[in-house]
């Protein structure tokens, strides 16, 4: 009879919500219709599996959003990251493209272990911007830097189009923040080295043409220990009319104090610290780093254990110092990674700036000081270098004598 009712029970009407007594059971129940219509327990059916319960953080480790949330609310490192995103890091000497060449197989998208640099690093460092350097390796023939340095901006150019969802050719100061609102890392081509000329301004030409916007005025014979020469006065004004900035780092005393005066746009010393503190023939002497600031120059701090020290307080310091002397318009951070450099703890590789940002800020430097530190003060060299080169292509035609007519020898 029960059997009979239960078939004359009327079914639901379309999107009329059924019975739950008409709902099937779960498979897992442990009961069964017995004879008389009544659930019986069935000690054979199948029991109800619990679902697992979550890993513990001690059993997988904590990740680097667990770490985020352990960091106290207001924390110097929570703060260094907030500033950072808004700020992001123009680091000023990168050697990947180098380093890259030297691997069978990478990808710097997902992450590559043998290199300081990838993607997920710079994001999780809040890199926005990287000058890659085109220097050749120490010992390369003079007569071979031409080709070498065309070698490198073409292999730069083509680890930049294999990874266009990370990465992105900046040859301007516009196109560096366009490329940070894009989410990608702007990547401006230099510094090359003054080798790489053979005494020509045409080849300098040429090299800016192909996205050069950084030279180094070290290793010719026009930009020496006693200063520069008349060809060497003639690449700085060509450097000034085509918008390539010049790179003092590792120049001597006369060559730097001779572009200070000469150069209509700041320059720059990728690698450069206070000799001060560490007296590094890379390093500035105050006089020098007083002269940069008055010409609204930029020192780039390299994070160098053997220029700045082994810890992140000795990176700090140098920047203290920079700062005092040049001015907070006039520093900013190289993180000189990839180049074959030891690097201070805690800054092993682009993803270590919040850490030292957070340093900073434990030490009082106002978010002003700190926004200009690795943002700000790059965009006024690029933007300054933009404008004036529009400025002076209207003014003067492209020289065309070499350093033979203007030195009275063939050397580069």
């Amino acid at each position: 009879m029960a059997d009979l009712q239960d078939e004359l029970r009327p079914l639901p009407e379309a999107g009329e919500p059924a019975d739950e007594a008409q709902t099937a059971p779960s498979p897992a129940a442990p009961y069964t219709r017995g004879a008389n219509g009544t659930d019986e327990f069935d000690a054979a059916a199948p029991k109800a599996v619990p679902e697992p319960e979550p890993e513990s953080e001690r059993e997988r480790g904590p990740g680097p959003e667990t770490e985020r949330a352990r960091e106290p609310e207001g924390s110097p490192l929570e703060r260094a990251r907030a500033l950072l995103a808004a700020h992001p890091v123009a680091d000023g000497y990168s050697g990947l493209p180098w380093a890259l060449r030297h691997l069978p197989w990478y990808d710097l998208q997902l992450g590559e272990s043998a290199v300081d640099t990838d993607v997920p690093r710079l994001r999780e460092g809040h890199v926005g911007a990287l000058l890659w350097s085109l220097h050749p390796p120490e010992g390369l023939a003079a007569e071979r830097a031409v080709g070498a340095t065309l070698e490198e901006l073409d292999h730069a150019r083509a680890v930049i189009a294999a990874h266009p969802e990370g990465l992105r050719l900046a040859l301007s100061a516009g196109q560096v923040i366009d490329a940070h609102h894009c989410g990608r890392v702007a990547v401006v081509l230099g510094p090359a080295t003054a080798a790489a000329l053979d005494g020509s301004l045409g080849i300098l030409r040429s090299l800016h043409t192909l996205g050069l916007r950084v030279l180094t005025l070290v290793g010719a014979s026009w930009a020496g220990e006693a200063g520069l020469t008349r060809f060497g006065e003639e690449v700085v004004r060509e450097m000034n009319r085509i918008g390539v900035l010049a790179d003092l780092s590792g120049a001597s005393d006369a060559t730097i104090g001779r572009v200070l005066v000469l150069s209509k746009t700041p320059v720059l010393c990728t690698r450069s610290a206070a000799r001060a503190l560490r007296p590094h023939p890379g390093n500035l002497p105050d006089g020098l780093l007083a002269e940069l600031g008055a010409a609204k120059g930029l020192c780039l701090v390299p994070l160098t254990a053997e220029q700045t020290g082994p810890s992140v307080r000795d990176v700090a310091d140098h920047l203290d110092h920079v700062r005092e002397i040049a001015g907070p318009d006039c520093v900013g951070l190289s993180g000189t990674y990839d180049s074959g450099a030891a690097h201070p703890q805690g800054l092993a590789d682009a993803s270590g700036y919040p850490h030292l940002i957070a340093e900073l800020l434990g030490r009082g430097w106002p978010e002003t000081d700190i926004a200009l530190l690795t943002w700000g003060n790059m965009q006024r060299v690029l933007r300054t270098a933009d404008f004036a080169a529009r400025a002076a292509r209207d003014r003067r035609e492209p020289p065309t004598a070499g350093v033979a007519q203007l030195d009275g020898h063939q050397d580069a």
